[in-house]
């Protein structure tokens, strides 16, 4: 079964402006290419997590100005095959998302996920399920920066965007969905006028009228790299994996970062 991965890129970056290139493009971290190191652009960390989680085809968003990624990535990134679609206005993550309807075939599974994000395990969004809309959840300690995540046992019951007091300190960080609810929300979208500009919003609507969602606890660690603290803390979370790939005895595994009010939580404690 063909799986897609979009990833929304049209975005102008200006949290971490001035760039000579686009943001997702953005150096974090290093990669091994044919034995030689060479930098990791931060979106590659994502297209790896999708792949990872069964997705074999990679659909890029992205707006007019952004050729470079197109030239970075090319038609494949391994073999997996990459197809682009311009999104001609950045106006928002829904638009962005179901501008790639003309890939989405059938009831094929689609995921999702923010090409300037790093999080942990790499295998997460395999935990998701595919026949319904479905959050992978990560713990930060300051959740008003994202989108919190109300849930009712696993079923999520409302999404609380960025609001100043969350009532729960779990966000997504990527999502899957089959390819009729992608259908059904992009309908339900367009039903609203496209007034949401975030996903979380066009969750709701569709709660309240009877649909319904599920969210897993599977998140380790997440960073938005969107901000130069989220750049530093990406960075020192990438180096502590690499040092401490294998806990010693009496250690925790990695805990969430929260990068977008730039702090760096502690993530190897000792019990």
């Amino acid at each position: 079964m063909t799986m897609w991965g979009i990833v929304p890129a049209a975005g102008r970056g200006s949290r971490i402006q001035p760039l000579a290139f686009s943001k997702e493009l953005l150096p974090v971290g290093s990669r091994a290419d044919g034995g030689i190191e060479r930098p990791c652009a931060v979106s590659e960390y994502l297209i790896e997590r999708m792949v990872r989680g069964g997705a074999d085809r990679i659909c890029f968003i992205i707006s007019p100005g952004k050729s470079d990624i197109m030239e970075y990535f090319g038609a494949s990134y391994g073999s997996t095959p990459i197809v682009y679609v311009v999104q001609q206005q950045p106006v928002g993550l829904c638009d962005a998302v179901f501008s790639a309807d003309p890939v989405v075939d059938g009831d094929s599974p689609v995921a999702i996920g923010l090409p300037d994000t790093v999080w942990f395990p790499e295998d997460g969004l395999a935990a998701l399920p595919n026949e319904l809309l479905s959050f992978l959840l990560f713990p930060v300690q300051r959740p008003e920066f994202f989108d919190a995540v109300v849930l009712d046992g696993d079923r999520v019951r409302e999404i609380q965007v960025k609001q100043p007091k969350p009532s729960s300190n779990w966000i997504w960080g990527a999502f899957k969905m089959p390819g009729h609810v992608f259908q059904e929300l992009r309908q339900l979208w367009l039903a609203r006028q496209g007034t949401d500009e975030y996903f979380g919003t066009l969750v709701n609507a569709y709660l309240a009228q009877g649909g319904q969602a599920t969210a897993v606890k599977a998140g380790q660690a997440y960073v938005d790299v969107g901000t130069l603290h989220g750049y530093r803390a990406a960075m020192s979370l990438l180096a502590e994996i690499r040092d401490r790939s294998t806990p010693a005895d009496g250690e925790t595994p990695l805990r969430s970062h929260n990068s977008g009010a730039g702090e760096l939580i502690q993530h190897l404690v000792q019990t």
